[in-house]
């Protein structure tokens, strides 16, 4: 049994879809299925249950996902404990963030951090969600910054990991404003008149949410999808250019609601609100991000997913 099988497994679980799977290992999705079905007769029983769309978990496979998931971690974590002896970036603290929070809240937040204590050495890895997901459960990071909502499921079970609120968002939907100053595109918009949708890909946590949000409106949004991207600060540029209504980061916005450049498409009832965590390992961090994780000033909680 090879320990990728195990991340292929995982990898399918959250995508629920052969083809996303495989583009995310970088294989074909005939090797990629060739791999499953090794993992499956290696365990003796059938693990996805294929004849539904999205396909899901057999018994089987829920029985074996946490044994995996436990296997995967503690595995990257003993690999992680072996780099460390005589490792001369023992003192980095490593961080791993999607592309929107790694360049728009993680430099102002670390500095606030520094003034009150001292500069720390870091590496900030810079991924797609699940990407960051995958980072953190292998010992790859020690943090993991990331946005969280009821709606996004991010499989850290709450005995292996633990987070602290590190700041409260929403997600808001912004157009560009016409001439009086007012939207361009208005929600709900009309069956005659949707309103032009830049979409999150559907690797995107917010993405998610933002659909559920729609899908479950207490009334009907009329919305036709023009854009889609699994990068908020691209929405943000394509909105800027009046190509349709995005919904983003209201921490992100500031300089853009000062200056009237974006305007809400809609009233409050539209916006979101998510939350930003730090998220760890509960074993034992390097003494310098066991630091760190003391700085913050929350406490520690596992109402993050």
């Amino acid at each position: 049994m090879e320990s990728r099988w195990l991340e292929d497994f995982l990898s399918l679980v959250d995508t629920r879809n052969f083809s996303r799977s495989a583009q995310a290992r970088y294989t074909t999705q005939p090797a990629f299925s060739r791999r499953i079905k090794s993992l499956e007769e290696w365990v003796g029983a059938q693990l996805f249950n294929r004849a539904t769309q999205p396909i899901t978990l057999t018994l089987s496979g829920e029985r074996f996902r946490p044994v995996a998931e436990d296997v995967l971690r503690r595995l990257y974590q003993g690999r992680e404990e072996a780099r460390r002896i005589g490792d001369v970036t023992a003192n980095t603290i490593r961080f791993a963030a999607t592309h929107s929070l790694s360049l728009n809240f993680f430099p102002s937040w670390l500095r606030s951090l520094e003034l009150r204590s001292h500069s720390f050495n870091t590496r900030l890895d810079t991924s797609q969600f699940h990407d960051c997901i995958h980072l953190l459960q292998r010992g790859d990071c020690h943090f993991l910054i990331s946005y969280t909502h009821p709606d996004i499921q991010m499989h850290l079970p709450f005995e292996h990991f633990v987070s602290k609120l590190v700041l409260r968002d929403e997600l808001v939907p912004v157009t560009l404003p016409d001439s009086a100053g007012q939207p361009v595109d208005r929600l709900p918009g009309t069956e005659d008149d949707p309103v032009h949708y830049l979409a999150y890909s559907e690797t995107s946590a917010i993405g998610r949410v933002v659909d559920q949000m729609i899908s479950a409106a207490p009334e009907p949004l009329h919305l036709r999808r023009v854009f889609v991207s699994h990068m908020a600060a691209v929405l943000k540029a394509m909105s800027s250019e009046g190509r349709g209504t995005a919904w983003l980061p209201a921490s992100h916005l500031a300089r853009e609601f000062a200056d009237g450049s974006l305007v809400p498409a809609g009233d409050e009832r539209w916006n979101i609100p998510v939350e930003v965590r730090l998220i760890r390992s509960r074993d034992p961090l390097p003494e310098v991000s066991e630091e760190l994780w003391a700085l913050i000033p929350t406490e520690e909680d596992t109402t993050w997913g």
